[in-house]
């Protein structure tokens, strides 16, 4: 779990999504679904301008809140 740009940012394992909160975790909505190519959710961190993403799969940016994700070569 992040906080990124005054929001909360966390990955729902269950789900295999990633979820975001604006009123300090008490609720959570979704923003972005894993897709196969991305494999598990693992882990986040805040790098600035762009939120880190570690997966089964390897490592993912997101210059957008984690709307949409890009593999890091």
């Amino acid at each position: 779990m992040i906080v990124h740009q005054r929001e909360v940012i966390r990955i729902n394992t269950s789900k295999n999504c990633i979820e975001y909160s604006t009123n300090d975790g008490r609720s959570w909505h979704h923003r972005a679904n894993a897709s196969s190519s991305m494999g598990n959710l693992q882990d986040l961190a805040d790098n600035g301008k762009e939120i880190l993403l570690t997966t089964t799969k390897g490592l993912f940016y997101s210059t957008n809140k984690g709307v949409s994700w890009h593999k890091r070569s």
